[in-house]
């Protein structure tokens, strides 16, 4: 019996298989399985022969800054192996990987940065664009000595991968977005109009507090960047051909109840991304990995594992059909 990724009605079905399937066990959260008795369409991950994945890794980060692009980037780095970055959603930083980084750092060197006015890292320009974080994410890496990487985005750390990824393809091998979007539908818009300051609880505040350093100034101008994406239609903005130049191996990972993006823009994603996969996460919100963080990263790093060493193609992952 074969296993399918479950949709919403009205999608039809053809679009849940692959080269690779994914197949849902156990948890309502939708938790995925690699099966071994499909081959990868690339050849499998090779693990270096250095004992590095075995070593112990350290319980505190090495956090520092780097300047980057006319800002200070903050950024912490765990563990040892092939380079792992990891993007947070806005209005959040990279705090929000502590539950799980120590789990991708027993086999990867995890590179986690604050994206630009975010967290401990400063934005003088006080603009925040997808494509100019995908510019201080490079440079970074490049002041590292990082030439190819895999990465996990969260909402717009996928954007930024998806900038990442068509700016220059040689240097992602594989790569997870988790609730992102290849442009702002109107549902997105209409989030984006009601968020304001004035609009912002005492609690919401506080939290805003703990993550950003910088003060109320550095919150406030997050809030007027967030709304100011609804009037933003050159950012994020990836057509179909556009997206077809990603060479990166692809997990899409996305919540059937995203109030944000509905499930036809990972589709549209899914559909147009070479070497692309999907997981739809039954009864999951916008960010839904973390309702079930032990599946979601047993199921990346089986991904990564597949995928994440491989040389960059050019011959596409065979649809059902072809």
């Amino acid at each position: 019996m074969k296993n399918f990724i479950p949709v919403p009605k009205g999608l039809g079905l053809g679009f849940v298989m692959a080269a690779v399937f994914l197949r849902f066990t156990g948890s309502t959260a939708g938790q995925a399985q690699l099966p071994a008795n499909k081959a990868p369409a690339q050849a499998p991950f090779q693990a270096p022969t250095q004992t590095s994945f075995q070593a112990p890794v350290q319980a505190q980060p090495e956090g520092r800054f780097a300047n980057v692009n006319g800002m200070q980037m903050y950024f912490e780095v765990y563990g040892e192996g092939r380079p792992l970055v990891l993007l947070h959603g806005f209005k959040a930083s990279s705090q929000i990987w502590k539950p799980i980084v120590m789990d991708f750092a027993r086999q990867h060197r995890v590179i986690v940065p604050d994206l630009r006015g975010h967290g401990r890292s400063t934005n003088p320009a006080k603009q925040f664009t997808h494509r100019q974080c995908a510019l201080d994410v490079f440079a970074l890496l490049d002041l590292l000595k990082v030439d190819r990487f895999n990465a996990i985005g969260i909402s717009s750390g996928g954007m930024t991968l998806l900038h990442m990824a068509t700016q220059r393809p040689d240097r992602i091998d594989a790569m997870i977005m988790i609730g992102a979007t290849p442009y702002f539908p109107d549902e997105a818009r209409a989030v984006m109009s009601q968020n304001t300051i004035e609009s912002m609880k005492p609690e919401e505040w506080q939290q805003a507090r703990e993550i950003h350093k910088h003060g109320d100034d550095q919150i406030r101008e997050l809030v007027r960047q967030f709304q100011g994406f609804r009037d933003s239609y050159d950012d994020v903005n990836f057509t179909p051909p556009y997206l077809s130049k990603i060479r990166a191996a692809t997990l899409i990972i996305h919540g059937d109840r995203d109030p944000f993006f509905p499930v036809p823009m990972a589709l549209e994603m899914y559909r147009a991304i070479p070497h692309a996969y999907l997981w739809v996460i039954p009864n999951g919100g916008h960010v839904p990995v973390f309702a079930d963080p032990a599946s979601f990263v047993k199921t990346t790093l089986e991904f990564l594992q597949v995928s994440g060493a491989r040389e960059n193609v050019q011959a596409p992952v065979p649809r059902p059909g072809q």
